[in-house]
């Protein structure tokens, strides 16, 4: 028997592919930074300010690629600021930490400001009235998250897509109506205020930070990963640039300067037609604006809360912050400090602009850090450091060197009162580090071993035959684990292991890793699971390995291992109900069920004693899966010495079937037994055979089943349909057989939605 694993290697399901890691960090930049922004790097840069945007581009995909490595290599909650921590130590992490939290917060002020800005166009209203509006929707976005609202993953992925396409059509409208005498002088004010507005404007380039802050829950993230980011860098560059482009050769140069919600001011110029007063055009970006505000706010505060935590676990930061509400499992406590904190931000009547350059300086000192730290993780090659992503060798070590120089040039372009502001941040850091953080943190930088370094190694990996079990019922788990290894000693000579698994679903608002160390009930309960699961698979002279898991959706988790164990089987408990609204089998049942790409087996329990025992019987039809289900009904007889039985339905139809005769029936029904039987693997003598007539097929089946302890069938469907998964007639026999039932379908592709089918497009 393998040895068991220990039950506290919790472990974190990636529920992220490309496209939702992307949208993340899209989501965050397409922001008040284009809706806002132009207004304020025209007066600083003029037409040049659309170079600033360009600047900042090429210094975030220098970034993109140094976070990639390191993201990759300690995929852990808190981004930017755990891999500085853990290469440099945490003097400097503690900088990193303050400095993130308050970059963040003073964006999300800089973006509710936006939002009140652009409500002004549909309710006239002074700064006062801009500032109440911001404060209203700063205090809501904190709400939401501190309720931990479900939806809001989902609704941001609308949100994106909703962006991009209205920017699209604002882009190309523009360079229709594009007048070069509109622009005037291209850059009236010289190249080093060019360099200086590139760090006005970084505020809009920190988006694919958040990305690295859920490095932890990407899929395949030595693709996905850096995909994701230099993508979310490089589409709101390319849009940033075009932006400005339009807006300074549409209108002019002071009226861009002058006004609250510019992109609307230059919509309205090539759009002639109204509605209800407002011209269409504008309003269109004003609405595309509110969102994008609203939006990048709300994922500010996400990855906020993040970062709390990150310094919490390394204890930088008192832990108390960091608590899980009871109700919500959400970091309550951090979210209601950082909300708190961009409210006063707004309260102060901060500048708009010093908000958004504060939060620049802020991540640029953070980018720069990230370099120095790929250079120091590199020399050090600690054991525990494999990245699934290295930047490549001809361009290491240019690109942390580059993106160390440019982040460093830019800060010093910077104006002093933002400056100061930053440095004060960074003292706070210092502050912190060396009053609470130094004495209680329990990393250590690698700054020796960079000088020093040692070699490390990898381990190897295993193969064998493997059948996934989730389980979340201790009072069902033994006979679900049973069954399971009835099916693992029948193949590859007994070379076999289960793999139980166990998911925590957390909501999208709470690090995974910030719900393991705070639901200690929960944690505990997962522990006693699999801790128990481990002595059933003693018993069972069964190999097994148990698998802890944080996740959002505990389909997804499942899918996951079944895909990274490379499993031959997946085998789950189910209640025998069924629910036609919301879900068909239950919402982890049915997307398991749909997609798994080996063979399912469902089991609904029965009383004790017919739980795979006794008088086993399994239906011998016409069903694509039914060999399937007699292979797995004799896995189940041979591991409890029960009897067999193939059974075989044949119905009878006196006005189709005239001068067929009772022995006409019982050959049919013989052939198809003994066909079922050779394609499952069956000699004669390890099956009785039965052949039952029936005018009505269910009611005549149901009623030969019931003399059966156990009950296998298989799928008669082979993919999803609205109202059934497995088929109507095996879920019929699934809710309605008083003994334990399991329906078995073999390995399958089932259809993908469009949506689905470009996901996995862009995630093999």
């Amino acid at each position: 028997m393998s040895e068991a694993e220990g039950a506290g290697d919790q472990e974190l399901a990636r529920d992220l592919g490309f496209l939702e890691a992307y949208t993340i960090g899209l989501g965050t930049m397409i922001g008040a930074g284009i809706f806002v922004l132009p207004s304020i790097a025209a007066d600083q840069a003029g037409p040049a300010s659309m170079v600033s945007f360009a600047i900042g581009g090429i210094v975030s995909l220098l970034a993109a690629l140094s976070l990639s490595e390191l993201a990759t290599g300690m995929p852990r909650a808190g981004g930017s600021y755990y891999y500085v921590n853990r290469a440099l130590g945490p003097f400097f992490g503690s900088i990193v930490g303050w400095g993130m939290w308050g970059g963040l917060m003073f964006a999300s002020a800089f973006y509710m400001l936006g939002f009140g800005r652009y409500l002004t166009f549909f309710l006239p209203m002074g700064a006062t009235g801009v500032a109440i509006a911001a404060l209203v929707m700063a205090a809501i976005l904190t709400l939401v998250n501190y309720v931990g609202v479900k939806e809001t993953g989902a609704l941001q992925n609308v949100i994106v897509i909703a962006l991009v396409g209205i920017i699209i059509v604002f882009i190309a409208f523009g360079l229709l109506n594009y007048d070069a005498a509109t622009m005037g002088e291209f850059n009236p004010f010289g190249w080093a205020q060019v360099a200086a507005t590139a760090g006005t404007i970084y505020v809009t380039f920190i988006g694919f930070e958040v990305i690295a802050t859920s490095a932890e829950e990407i899929k395949n993230p030595s693709r996905n990963l850096p995909l994701s980011m230099l993508a979310a860098v490089v589409t709101p560059t390319l849009m940033y640039v075009l932006v400005m482009f339009v807006s300074t050769g549409n209108i002019s140069r002071e009226l861009l300067i002058n006004s609250r919600i510019p992109v609307a001011e230059v919509a309205a110029v090539f759009s002639d037609i109204s509605l209800a007063g407002f011209n269409v055009g504008a309003a269109a970006m004003v609405v595309g604006a509110v969102l994008a505000t609203v939006s990048s706010a709300n994922a500010s505060i996400l990855s906020a809360a993040r970062v709390n935590f990150a310094m919490g676990r390394d204890r930088i930061l008192t832990n108390w912050l960091n608590q899980v509400h009871s109700k919500f499992r959400t970091p309550y406590r951090a979210i209601l400090a950082t909300g708190g904190v961009i409210l006063l931000l707004i309260a102060l009547n901060v500048e708009i602009g010093t908000l958004a350059e504060v939060a620049s300086f802020s991540y640029l000192v953070t980018y720069a850090l990230v370099h120095v730290a790929v250079v120091v993780m590199r020399r050090a090659d600690p054991s525990d450091y494999d990245p699934a992503f290295r930047i490549p060798d001809p361009l290491y070590p240019v690109v942390p060197v580059l993106g160390l120089l440019a982040c460093v040039a830019i800060l010093f372009q910077m104006d002093l009162v933002v400056q100061v502001i930053g440095v004060v941040i960074v003292g706070v850091g210092i502050a912190w580090y060396a009053l609470y953080a130094r004495s209680r943190s329990r990393t250590e930088g690698l700054m020796g071993e960079a000088i020093s370094p040692e070699p490390a190694t990898v381990p190897d990996g295993r193969g064998t035959y493997r059948v996934v079990v989730p389980v979340s019922n201790p009072v069902t788990e033994s006979d679900l684990l049973r069954l399971a290894a009835a099916s693992a000693h029948a193949n590859e000579d007994g070379n076999a292991e289960l793999v139980a698994v166990n998911v925590i679903e957390v909501p999208q608002q709470t690090s995974l890793s910030q719900d393991l160390a705070f639901e200690e009930e929960r944690v505990q309960a997962q522990s006693d699971l699999l801790e128990q699961a481990r002595e059933v698979a003693g018993g069972l002279e069964v190999g097994i390995r148990t698998r802890a898991v944080v996740g959002r959706s505990a389909a997804r988790a499942i899918l996951d291992i079944v895909e990274d164990e490379a499993a031959d089987q997946v085998l789950l408990g189910w209640t025998g109900k069924r629910s036609r609204r919301e879900h068909v089998l239950g919402s982890t049942i049915d997307p398991v069920v749909s997609r798994a790409p080996c063979d399912v087996t469902l089991v609904k329990l029965g009383p004790e004693g017919s739980r795979g025992e006794g008088d086993i019987a399994a239906l011998a039809g016409q069903g694509p899966h039914a060999p399937v289900a007699a292979r797995r009904a004799h896995e189940f007889a041979d591991a409890a010495d029960g009897s067999l039985t193939l059974l075989n339905a044949q119905v009878r139809d006196d006005a189709e079937d005239e001068g067929k005769g009772e022995d006409d029936y019982h050959a049919a029904g013989m052939e198809t037994v003994e066909s079922v039987a050779e394609a499952a693997g069956l000699e004669s003598d390890d099956y009785e055979a039965e052949v039952v007539p029936a005018t009505d097929l269910e009611a005549d089946l149901l009623a030969a089943l019931e003399r059966f302890d156990t009950v296998c069938v298989g799928a008669t469907r082979t993919g999803t349909v609205s109202q059934a998964l497995f088929g109507s007639l095996p879920e019929t026999v699934g809710s309605e057989v008083e003994g334990t039932v399991a329906i078995a379908r073999g390995p399958e592709d089932s259809p993908r939605s469009v949506r689905e089918a470009l996901v996995e497009r862009l995630q093999p």
